[in-house]
């Protein structure tokens, strides 16, 4: 009878190979991973402008047919289309005609039908010699050098992020040149008393290089703070825009204020809040806006030009324009009264004088000058009245010396 031997258990060799085999493909994995992010999110070539521009402008076409009704270029908050204007009672001041859009367009011998677009070379020129003027007051005593620190360096910088320092500004060389200037109603459907409102459209194309870099920062403060910090350099250049612009006038209304519960309130409980007359201006959607970014991430090894980068920067600047004054949404700018007032008159006086108590040599004075001498008028007046009380009380005080004594003493005699 043979006694049973105990074979000793064989090594787990296939379990130990298919372990590293695991290890091995799992780290094989994370290198193609990161390899293929920083190739196709990173360093991915950008699509070029002309599909970049044609996406936006299709997203930005379906954006406004969805909200073409709320926001309309001519909806204004005050209802300026439905308010009703109120005439003068008066019988001196005569109450005009009623002015509609077919008179107008009718008086101004202006058909929207057949008038041909017009060359705004006047209005070229006027805007040239406004920014150029612009341009010459930036680069005095470095002001928007500050101004820009300031707005850069403001409540709205991240938490993550150093002091923004500006490296580089360039306000351009060229001007915006408008053409192709045409009137026509406007199509949101919405027709007044005084019939479909009219907005001017023109096209607007301006070829320039308006730069802006900035250094920072980025600071990492997890799981401590400052557990790195990584420099970036960065400069922004527009490069073209284009586009067409619409403007109108959203005219002046009157409306009563809200209901005031204050009963002890001396103010009447319904006053009228007059809106002054508005400019509304806005860009069409399909508009193109041309940008080139440069980037340098690093301090030692420096990553150039990442086309990412210049993605998020382009995607940002036009997110900024199209909540600002791209269709539905505008911009409204108040415009000043421009009846002819003294005060603003400015030039050398007329031969014959303005009729004012002003010769023919005085100069123009100065609205602030006038001011000046008022007040200087008004002190020396005082001071007058002042020194007048003074010998007032004097007097009186030497005439009833006088009363009191019984005699009147000559001043400087000697007492009796």
């Amino acid at each position: 009878m043979t006694t049973p031997t105990n074979t000793p258990p064989a090594t787990p060799q296939q379990s130990s190979l298919s372990f590293t085999e695991g290890l091995l493909l799992g780290q094989l994995s994370v290198v193609i991973l990161i390899g293929a992010f920083i190739k196709f999110f990173i360093f991915g070539d950008p699509p070029s402008p002309e599909t970049t521009a044609s996406t936006r402008a299709l997203a930005r076409r379906s954006q406004d047919a969805a909200h073409k009704r709320s926001f309309s270029i001519n909806s204004s908050p005050s209802a300026a289309s439905k308010a009703e204007v109120r005439f003068s009672s008066s019988n001196v001041l005569r109450n005009p005609p009623r002015l509609t859009t077919p008179i107008i367009l009718s008086k101004t011998y202006y058909n929207v039908d057949v008038h041909q677009p017009e060359s705004l070379d006047w209005f070229n020129v006027l805007i040239a010699q406004t920014i150029a003027q612009f341009r010459t007051d930036a680069h005095q005593d470095e002001a928007i050098l500050t101004s820009l620190t300031n707005v850069l360096n403001g409540a709205q910088k991240p938490d993550f992020l150093s002091s923004i320092k500006v490296t580089e500004i360039s306000l351009g060389e060229d001007f915006p040149i408008f053409s192709n200037c045409r009137v026509h109603p406007v199509e949101d459907g919405s027709t007044g008393p005084d019939g479909a409102k009219l907005q001017a459209r023109m096209d607007v194309d301006l070829s320039d290089l308006i730069t802006l870099g900035v250094e920072t920062k980025i600071i990492l403060n997890w799981p401590k703070p400052l557990t790195a910090i990584l420099p970036v350099a960065l400069a922004v250049s527009i490069v073209r825009f284009s586009g067409t612009l619409s403007i109108s006038f959203l005219p002046s209304a009157s409306h009563p204020a809200p209901f005031s519960n204050n009963a002890n309130s001396a103010l009447p409980q319904h006053p009228l809040s007059t809106t002054p007359t508005s400019l509304a201006f806005s860009f069409l959607p399909d508009y193109r806006l041309d940008v080139n970014v440069r980037s340098l991430v690093g301090s030692r090894s420096r990553l150039q030009d990442i086309p990412k980068i210049a993605q998020m920067v382009e995607n940002r600047l036009h997110a900024w324009i199209d909540e600002r004054c791209v269709e539905p949404r505008v911009q409204q700018v108040a415009l000043p009264s421009l009846w002819p007032r003294k005060k603003n008159t400015r030039g050398p006086p007329s031969e014959e004088g303005d009729g004012l108590g002003l010769r023919a040599t005085e100069p123009v004075r100065d609205v602030r000058e006038e001011a000046r001498r008022e007040v200087e008028e008004e002190r020396r007046r005082d001071r007058e009245y002042r020194e007048r009380e003074a010998a007032g009380m004097a007097e009186g005080l030497r005439w009833r010396s006088k009363a009191e004594g019984g005699g009147y003493e000559m001043p400087g005699t000697m007492p009796i």
